[in-house]
């Protein structure tokens, strides 16, 4: 990529990706049941080694590879990033027991990873985790290995919008074990979802992609289940989400380049006032403004992969930016979208009525939008300090 523009080979690559979509994944999408983890679906992203992409890929890459799903079958995007984002924890900071056991399975899409971080109190604001992990003696025998002098520990509280929960096979879960105040406490574990007094449910979103809470009920670990060190914790979940972020602003890029595909179409061929809709210069200038936000999206969100994959300085602003100005941008297409369709984008299946229930989610998840400013705001102010 130079410039932000794709090269011949990465663009015949998108295009591979795109049939792929909708050809291949988009009907097991459809045969889905949802708010349920798909997992023919789940099976085929691994078949395609499209799982593997995400955890051999760097930034930039995995951006490409999310935008590209999402303009064919967001729920194949997501279910593919919501493996990364389950995964990356272990990729990064797991044992080579840990990674032996969990990452080939969730690359062939056969184990179902999720990333538990936020609960019903603390959802944007990580460091305010209340998830106990109590110490226990006892608590390392017969699940990890031996947790050193202190033993292992006890997880008891709850998770809440927690993606793939409850079905997922295993959870990175973050929980306060107390070395030190706010996000100086919190360590990550691997938790099997098979650990006893770990319960979850359901939760029936706007989206359709599997939900829950989890509730931790004494929930044992050990030494062996910690990913780093103890009091790592809030590291691991960081680092993670400073990799994620440009790409759910890929993934939104991708929902806003379908949505404007569609419109364009739609209004070039629909008959209106004694023409065409493209005619009428309100449609025009609308549709050239949903264009040149999608694009300036997208060169945000593919400046800020290229930052993290050259190991910038920058990237907590620059991710923020790009997930900010991204996902802003693709609610904004949608809804225009949906406005210059009309009622037909409202029926149930069309592919706006889709879009329009995925592309809001976005705005939320892996830091709200109120978040991603206080995050660009406090980098800033940051720099002026250095000066």
């Amino acid at each position: 990529m130079n410039g932000f523009a794709l090269g011949a080979d990465q663009e015949a690559w998108c295009g591979q990706l795109r049939a792929q979509a909708a050809d291949r994944l988009r009907p097991l999408a459809e045969k889905g049941e949802p708010g349920r983890v798909n997992r023919p679906l789940l099976a085929a992203l691994g078949e395609l080694g499209l799982l593997e992409r995400v955890f051999s890929s760097g930034a930039l890459e995995l951006c490409l590879l999310r935008e590209s799903l999402a303009y064919g079958c967001t729920e194949a995007e997501t279910a593919l990033a919501l493996q990364g984002l389950g995964a990356y924890p272990v990729l990064r900071y797991g044992s080579e027991a840990q990674r032996g056991r969990w990452l080939p399975r969730v690359r062939a899409g056969q184990s179902v990873a999720a990333f538990a971080l936020s609960e019903p109190g603390a959802g944007s604001d990580a460091a305010a985790l209340e998830l106990a992990a109590v110490p226990d003696a006892g608590a390392g025998a017969g699940v990890g290995a031996d947790a050193g002098a202190g033993g292992g520990w006890r997880l008891s509280g709850e998770k809440c919008w927690i993606s793939n929960a409850p079905e997922a096979d295993f959870y990175t879960v973050f929980a306060r074990t107390g070395e030190g105040p706010g996000a100086k406490g919190v360590s990550a574990f691997l938790v099997p979802a098979d650990r006893p007094g770990l319960t979850g449910e359901p939760l029936d979103m706007l989206s359709p992609h599997p939900i829950g809470s989890l509730a931790f009920d004494g929930v044992p670990v050990g030494r062996e289940d910690l990913l780093g060190e103890p009091g790592q914790g809030f590291r691991v979940a960081m680092d993670t989400l400073n990799l994620f972020r440009p790409s759910v602003g890929a993934f939104a890029v991708g929902m806003a380049r379908a949505a404007l595909d569609a419109t364009l179409a739609y209004t070039a061929d629909r008959a209106a006032f004694g023409g065409r809709l493209s005619d009428l210069q309100a449609v025009a200038h609308r549709v050239a403004e949903m264009a040149t936000r999608t694009e300036a999206a997208r060169l945000l969100v593919y400046a800020a992969a290229g930052a993290y994959d050259g190991g910038s300085p920058d990237v907590p602003r620059r991710a923020a930016m790009a997930k900010l100005l991204a996902t802003e941008t693709a609610q904004y297409v949608v809804d225009h979208a949906v406005q210059l369709h009309g009622a037909v984008a409202l029926r149930r299946g069309h592919l706006l009525e889709h879009l329009y229930r995925e592309v809001r989610a976005p705005r939320i998840y892996e830091g709200a939008s109120e978040v991603q400013r206080t995050i660009i705001a406090k980098e800033l102010y940051r720099g002026v300090a250095a000066r």
